[in-house]
C-alpha cells in the first residue's frame, strides 16, 4: 500500500476554547520549572551556561487562553491521515499540529496514549492546553502557547518519492519559524520526521524544542534509555543528579514507583544513540529515536500519589487509564535555551515506531541488559545508519514548497506573513501566504506601510500588540498625535517587555485617564514596583471602566471577566474585602457561576470573616477550569478556611493547625498536590 494523506474528521468530546483573553500578558505565569541560580555551581559547564540563556520576560505577543470551561460536547475536529500499510497516523493541524494517534495496523496496538476527549488545561505558557499524542513543543521552558492554535499543514514530495505531510508556523515567543515533515517510508514501521527551525534575523535567538510523547501507563510500564544516570527535576523546584534506575528505594523507571510528578532528564553520554522507549509488561511498546542533535531524552511521571492521579483524571475523564511522557530535546533539560546564530538552522530527524523485546530482558534487575534488549531490537527494526541516511535524504526535500494551492491541507495564522512582509525573507519550504493576513494584523500592517497606527476610537478591547525589536522600533518612531491612546498603549506594552519598565510607565501615563486598557497596565507595574495600594486603586477604576460601557461580544465578556479576577486579587492582597464583593456582585451571572470566581468569593467570603459561608461554597463543589499546574490555591484555600473554623476568634497557632488538618482532610477533588506538602 503506497503512502496516503487525506483529509479526516475525527470525532469527540470537546470542551469550548472560549475567546482569548484581551488584556496582554505583562507578567509570566507562576513557573513551576524555575530554577534556583545557586544550584548552578555543581552543575556542567555547557548546561549552567544555558540555564541563563534568556530567559521569557513575558509570554508576549502570545494571549491567554484562559475562558475553556469543562463542559463537553460531541464535536467534529479537521485531521489528516497520514498511512501506509503499516501505520496509521493521525494529525490535528488545529490544534498545534498533535499528533493524536499512530495505529500500528499488523498488530492492532494503538502506540500512543491518545486522549478520548480534548479537555483544554492551563498548562501552556499563555493558558490552554491539553494532553496525549505527541506534541511539538517549540518557545521557551513550558508548553507551547501553540498548544491549541492551528498551524499549516499541506502535501509535499517526499524523499522516497512518495508524498509528506508539512506543517508549519512563525513561533513568535521567539520570532522563528520551524516546520515539521511527517512521511511513511514504503514498508516501513516507523514514521518518520523531519524538524526545521530556522533564524532569518540578523541577531541570534535562542531555541527550545521537546517532543512530548504521551504513552499508556500501567503499573508494569517501564520507561528505557541509554544512560546510567538522570537529572531529576520535581516540583520542590530542585535539579539533582540520581542514579538510573534505582533512586532513594525505588526503580524510577516504573512511572508509578514515583508518588509526586517529577521529570528525569536522562544524562545520555556523547556518542551513544539517541533513543527512548516505554514498554508494558509483554515486552511491546513505543521507541523513538533520532538523529544526534536532538540529544536530550526526558521521563515525565504523574506519580501514584492523590496528587498525581486527580490531575490525570482532570486532563481526561474517570476510568481513563493512566499516562506517561517520553520526550527527546535540543538541550539535556526542558530548563535551557539553546542560541542559534543569525541566519543559521537547527535541524534533525525523528522515528517513532512499535517495539517488541524480551519482556524477561527489559524487566529484568540488569539494568545494562534491559537497555541492551531495546537497543539490540531498534537496531534490528530500524538501523541507526538508516536513520542518519533517511536524514541525508530529506534535507534536499524540506525546501520544496507546496505545488499549488489544492496540496494546502490547513490554514494557520496570518503572522508569519506578517513578519516576512515586514523583513522581506525567503523562507524555502514554508510559504507565509499574503492571502493568510487577516483582521489583528491589518493595524499591524498599516503602521508598517504608512508609520502610524489606524485611528479607530473604537479599539476596545485592544488588537493583540506585538513587541519584538523590530516592532517597538516601529512604534518608537511612529507618528503620533497628541494623546494617541492607541499608540501610547501598544509602544508601553512593546517597552515592558523589553525591560524598559520606566518608559512603559511613562507611555501609559500619557493616556491611562480616559484608556481603562493602560490604566491597567499601571496597576500591574505598581504591583511589581511594589505599590499594592494604588495597584488596587487603579485596577478598581480600569474595572469601573468596562463595566458601566456595557458593551456585547465575546472579547468584552472575555475582557470583563479577566479583568475582573485581577482586580479581586489585588484588593484581597491589601485587605479590601468588602470592595472585593462589591466587585463580583457586578459580574453577570454566567460569569460568577465559573469555578474560578466561586473560589474567588470562597476567599473573599474568608477575608471578610465568614469562615461558614466559604465552607458550604466548597461542600455544594466547583471545579476551577483554569486551575495552573502546581498551582496549590484551592488546598491552601480549602485549609485556611478549616483553620478558622477550628480557630473561632482565636489566633491559629500549630496546634489549631494541626486539628483543622485531621478534622478537614482535603477531599481528593480538591487535591492537585503536586509536591509534598512544606512543613
Amino acid at each position: 500500500m503506497p503512502t496516503t494523506i487525506r483529509r479526516a474528521v475525527l470525532s469527540l468530546p470537546a470542551a469550548p476554547l472560549g475567546p482569548g483573553n484581551p488584556l496582554p500578558a505583562l507578567l509570566l505565569p507562576v513557573e513551576t520549572h524555575r530554577f534556583d541560580p545557586a544550584q548552578r555551581a555543581g552543575l556542567p559547564a555547557d548546561m549552567a551556561r544555558q540555564l541563563g540563556h534568556e530567559p521569557l520576560r513575558t509570554a508576549m505577543p502570545a494571549r491567554r487562553h484562559d475562558a475553556y470551561t469543562r463542559h463537553r460536547a460531541r464535536t467534529d475536529v479537521e485531521a489528516v491521515v497520514v498511512e501506509n500499510d503499516r501505520l496509521r497516523v493521525t494529525v490535528l493541524p488545529g490544534l498545534g499540529g498533535r499528533i493524536h494517534g499512530i495505529e500500528h495496523k499488523p498488530s492492532g496496538r494503538q502506540l500512543l496514549y491518545s486522549n478520548p476527549v480534548l479537555q483544554p488545561a492551563e498548562f501552556a505558557l499563555n493558558g490552554a492546553w491539553f494532553s496525549g499524542g505527541v506534541e511539538w513543543n517549540i518557545g521557551a521552558t513550558g508548553h507551547t502557547p501553540l498548544s491549541v492554535a492551528p498551524v499549516h499543514a499541506a502535501r509535499v514530495p517526499a524523499p522516497d518519492g512518495g508524498e509528506m505531510l508539512r506543517l508549519w508556523e512563525w513561533e513568535r515567543l521567539r520570532d522563528l519559524p520551524f516546520q515539521v515533515d511527517l512521511w511513511l517510508p514504503e514498508g516501513s514501521d516507523f514514521l518518520h520526521v523531519g524538524v526545521r527551525v530556522r533564524n532569518p534575523h540578523d541577531r541570534p535567538r535562542a531555541v527550545y524544542w521537546w517532543s512530548n510523547t504521551a504513552v499508556p501507563e500501567t503499573d508494569r510500564t517501564r520507561v528505557l534509555a541509554p544512560a546510567g544516570a538522570a537529572w531529576r527535576f520535581g516540583y520542590e523546584r530542585s535539579l539533582l543528579s540520581v542514579p538510573v534506575p534505582r533512586w532513594d528505594g525505588a526503580d524510577r523507571t516504573y512511572p508509578l514507583n514515583s508518588r509526586y510528578p517529577a521529570d528525569f532528564f536522562y544524562d545520555v553520554p556523547d556518542g551513544a544513540r539517541r533513543w527512548i522507549a516505554a514498554v508494558g509488561e509483554d515486552g511491546h511498546g513505543l521507541v523513538q529515536t533520532s538523529t544526534d542533535v536532538l540529544r536530550g531524552r526526558k521521563l515525565f511521571v504523574w506519580g501514584a500519589g492523590p496528587g498525581g492521579r486527580r490531575w490525570q483524571e482532570w486532563l481526561t475523564e474517570p476510568g481513563t487509564g493512566g499516562y506517561a511522557e517520553i520526550q527527546a530535546g535540543l538541550a539535556r533539560t526542558q530548563l535551557e535555551h539553546v542560541p542559534l546564530e543569525a541566519g543559521g538552522e537547527f535541524a534533525w530527524l525523528e522515528a517513532y515506531g512499535p517495539l517488541a523485546a524480551d519482556p524477561a530482558a527489559v524487566h529484568g534487575e540488569d539494568w545494562g541488559a534491559a537497555r541492551a534488549a531495546v537497543e539490540r531490537e531498534l537496531e534490528r527494526a530500524l538501523p541507526r545508519t538508516a536513520v542518519d541516511d533517511a536524514y541525508a535524504a530529506w534535507r534536499p526535500y524540506a525546501d520544496l514548497d507546496p505545488k499549488g494551492d489544492e496540496e494546502i491541507l490547513a490554514t494557520g495564522s496570518g503572522w508569519g506573513a506578517l513578519e516576512v512582509e515586514r523583513g522581506r525573507y525567503r523562507l524555502p519550504g514554508t510559504p507565509f501566504d499574503p492571502a493568510t493576513l487577516g483582521e489583528e494584523q491589518q493595524p499591524w500592517l498599516h503602521l508598517l506601510h504608512t508609520g502610524t497606527m489606524p485611528d479607530c476610537e473604537d479599539a476596545l478591547p485592544p488588537e493583540p500588540s506585538l513587541v519584538s525589536p523590530y516592532w517597538r522600533d516601529q512604534l518608537e518612531m511612529a507618528e503620533s498625535g497628541a494623546g494617541d491612546a492607541r499608540l501610547c498603549y501598544h509602544l508601553g506594552v512593546a517597552r515592558w517587555h523589553a525591560g524598559d519598565r520606566s518608559q512603559a510607565v511613562r507611555s501609559w501615563e500619557q493616556v491611562a485617564t480616559g484608556h481603562w486598557p493602560s490604566m491597567r497596565c499601571l496597576a500591574v507595574a505598581d504591583q511589581v514596583d511594589g505599590h499594592p495600594e494604588r495597584a488596587a486603586d487603579r485596577f478598581l477604576l480600569a474595572f469601573a471602566s468596562v463595566r458601566d460601557e456595557h458593551r456585547a461580544g465575546p472579547a468584552w465578556t472575555a475582557a470583563t471577566a479577566a479583568l475582573a479576577r485581577e482586580t479581586v486579587e489585588a484588593l484581597l492582597a491589601v485587605g479590601r474585602a468588602d470592595e472585593a464583593r462589591e466587585v463580583l456582585s457586578g459580574l453577570r451571572p454566567g460569569t460568577l457561576d465559573r469555578g474560578r470566581f466561586r473560589l474567588l468569593l470562597a476567599r473573599v467570603l474568608l477575608a471578610q470573616g465568614d469562615a461558614g459561608a466559604a465552607r458550604e461554597i466548597f461542600d455544594q463543589g466547583f471545579e476551577v477550569e483554569d486551575l495552573r499546574e502546581g498551582d496549590e490555591v484551592v488546598g491552601e484555600t480549602w485549609y485556611a478556611v478549616a483553620e478558622r473554623l477550628v480557630a473561632g476568634d482565636g489566633p491559629v497557632t500549630d496546634e489549631v493547625r494541626a486539628r483543622a488538618r485531621a478534622l478537614h482532610p482535603l477531599p481528593s477533588r480538591y487535591d492537585f498536590r503536586m509536591r509534598p506538602e512544606r512543613g
